[in-house]
């Protein structure tokens, strides 16, 4: 039985291929296009899963979209409807799209597939929807090491739910309790990641980042005016102060009153009113998912805990309830946004609508460590190296490995590209900038001269599994970079009584402990525990690095620029690593030094770089 399961339309398409219930591919379609959160059909992807799982298009027997239009369409009449006439702009922008494309997607997806696979198949007998949060929760619950588990989803909104909870047991999986829009915790956080000037459905993780740099003294105002958060965790919003339902904005003239001032201006200089907001958003979205989970944990009395949605990637939040032991265990999915709600509906659609059979592994989950992306021969990778003008010398595998750990322990930047892509927003060691995380000054060299990105954004630690808790206030797997924890105490530094006074940004330069670049300013880590089994060349450099230094701790930051999808070729590694200040490259086991590459290339990409 093989399905492909789809998200498009929104942001960040993705596919996937599920065979008798094996995840065998899944992408992102900006992976392949560059364009990030391409919300295009995933036409790229789509034929990269099929011929990862060496099937042609006439084998798969269905295709599963991750979401119901005609649901969509519901609300976005409705709400018009409960707002009339205020809102008349925003219907009239959104309906000409709607009638021209996503009300009939039923149509625009089989045609789209006709025009790639051609009409000899009868695509609409094999097309299904499914609905968001269903999505979500199948993507969560099915690949997780538990027979059963409460399931919980957080997002900004699918079809009219924002918030669910379902239970999973075997192969059954059945949804109990939602909150629907405009009640939203996903559009609250969307909401001051708008006010503070951040681009909605993106820079949610910067507010994230920025929150430890103030002081949560907007959280009561947050409380008393815009959200009403009850024991268990259920909310409601006061929309008087939003401007989603009816407007081309988050937020209104109400929200700008209460906290003293219009939007920060995107890419404007960033303010302490700005950090302090942050961290207010931050507190009150940890305190409504805290409530949640308490409240599940009450209600369903079950022992595990599996998470997706948009909500469920803000990992400050996920360490905090791994802290409280709510439950016994909690499983989060890598890829908890849309993109994930194509792996979703195409494993809700075997094991829920087919009632197929579902292979639990108490130890390791069935997401193969999020590597479910291409993968390039040695061959591949030397013909496509060495079409881009590169020079590189080709290692056996422990030479390349020796070679790396050196260089990072030279205080090298390295490009890594290593094995299959990653899915998900995480770079998790197959498409990672890597660096010695003891280097006080290797935070700001990889923002600013690598990244190109704020300089307050924080980078986090790849640390092997067995040596977590030596480093780290926690002895939990955190393969996909989901939880957030604090250095131990012996390793921080002690700070003098002038460190301690600065405040904002000031703090950022304060080195705090033996692992300074991956050392937030609040002594937290989003913590990236390595495995033998999913990512043994992974797992064989950062234990050589340890030999090396004593230290098992390394810098992983995705392979990107800013602006830019994570890479997924050679070409693309090769281009990252000409037009920034990376000093090596590893790609399978080609290594090449930027002091051996031709002057004239690294001009060229450098160039292309500021006309991108």
């Amino acid at each position: 039985m093989k399905i492909l399961g789809i998200s498009a339309y929104y942001h960040d398409s993705a596919a996937c291929l599920v065979v008798d219930g094996e995840i065998i591919a899944a992408a992102q379609e900006e992976r392949f296009t560059r364009k990030k959160h391409d919300s295009n059909f995933p036409v790229t992807a789509m034929c990269y899963c099929l011929m990862e799982g060496k099937i042609s298009s006439k084998d798969i027997d269905y295709v599963v979209f991750y979401d119901k239009p005609f649901l969509k369409f519901e609300r976005l009449l409705e709400t018009y409807l409960a707002f009339a006439p205020k809102g008349f702009k925003s219907f009239t922008t959104s309906l000409p799209i709607w009638l021209k494309d996503k009300l009939f997607q039923k149509t625009v997806i089989t045609n789209a597939l006709k025009d790639l696979w051609g009409k000899d198949v009868k695509w609409e007998e094999k097309l299904l929807f499914s609905e968001h949060h269903l999505s979500h929760a199948a993507s969560a619950f099915f690949p997780s090491p538990f027979e059963r588990a409460a399931v919980l989803t957080m997002d900004g909104v699918g079809e009219w739910t924002t918030t669910s909870l379902s239970l999973g047991n075997g192969n059954k999986l059945s949804v109990i309790k939602e909150i629907h829009f405009p009640h939203s915790i996903g559009l609250l956080y969307s909401a001051m990641t708008y006010y503070t000037g951040f681009k909605v459905n993106s820079g949610e993780y910067k507010v994230m980042g920025l929150a430890p740099y103030g002081k949560p003294k907007y959280a009561k105002l947050i409380k008393d005016h815009l959200i009403d958060i009850k024991e268990d965790g259920t909310f409601a919003l006061d929309m008087s102060y939003f401007n989603y339902c009816t407007g081309l904005t988050m937020t209104n003239e109400k929200f700008d009153a209460l906290f003293g001032g219009p939007p920060r201006k995107q890419e404007s200089i960033l303010t302490q009113r700005e950090m302090d907001l942050a961290a207010s958003i931050q507190v009150v979205v940890e305190e409504v998912v805290l409530k949640l989970a308490r409240g599940v944990a009450k209600t369903t009395g079950e022992k595990n805990l599996c998470l997706a949605g948009g909500v469920a990637l803000n990992c400050v939040a996920n360490g905090k309830l791994l802290k409280e032991k709510f439950f016994e265990r909690l499983w989060i999915q890598p890829a908890a946004g849309d993109a994930g709600g194509a792996l979703g509906s195409a494993l809700g659609a075997y094991h829920i609508m087919l009632n197929q059979p579902r292979k639990v592994s108490q130890s390791i989950d069935a997401m193969k460590g999020s590597y479910l992306g291409p993968e390039f021969s040695p061959q591949e990778i030397h013909d496509r190296l060495t079409s881009c003008g590169a020079v590189f010398e080709t290692l056996k595998e422990n030479e390349l490995i020796e070679k790396t750990a050196q260089a990072l322990s030279n205080g090298k930047a390295v490009g890594w590209m290593n094995g299959r892509m990653e899915f998900g927003p995480r770079a998790l060691g197959g498409r990672s900038i890597i660096a010695d995380p003891r280097s006080p000054t290797m935070q700001r060299l990889l923002n600013l001269k690598v990244k190109y990105r704020e300089s307050f954004r924080p980078f986090a630690p790849s640390v092997l599994r067995e040596d977590v808790s030596q480093w780290f206030e926690m002895d939990d797997d955190s393969p996909y970079m989901l939880l957030v924890a604090d250095v131990i105490k012996d390793k921080r530094r002690q700070m003098t009584a002038d460190e301690q006074a600065l405040f904002g940004i000031d703090k950022l330069n304060v080195p705090r402990s033996e692992i300074p670049s991956i050392t937030h300013v609040d002594y937290s880590s989003r913590v990236q525990t390595v495995h033998k089994e999913t990512n043994p060349r992974y797992y064989a450099l950062i234990k050589r690095f340890k030999e090396v230094t004593g230290c098992p701790v390394i810098v992983n930051t995705s392979f990107n620029v800013r602006g830019e999808p994570i890479i997924c070729t050679p070409e693309d590694a090769f281009r990252c690593f000409m037009g920034t200040e990376l000093d090596v490259l590893a790609v399978g086991n080609s290594f090449l030094l930027k002091t051996a590459q031709p002057p004239e290339l690294a001009t060229d990409y450098r160039m292309q770089y500021e006309l991108d």
